[in-house]
């Protein structure tokens, strides 16, 4: 599943760690979300979205060919 992790993280000036310590993860766990290599739960995926001021929906894509953003 495609997501925009990396990308809303870095316009927020957020880390890995940082980003990690707010959602209570590792910073290995957010690194694997980004990296496509590790699906979140639904509840981690709100606190990122939550984090990163942004939705659940716009966070992550399921197929990124129909991508708004």
């Amino acid at each position: 599943m495609k997501n925009y992790i990396k990308e809303l993280r870095s316009s927020s000036k957020l880390s890995q760690a940082e980003l990690a310590k707010i959602c209570k993860v590792s910073r290995q766990t957010i690194n694997a979300i980004e990296n496509d290599k590790y699906d979140p739960t639904l509840q981690l995926a709100f606190n990122i979205a939550n984090a990163l001021d942004t939705t659940v929906d716009r966070l992550f894509v399921n197929n990124p060919k129909y991508s708004k953003t």
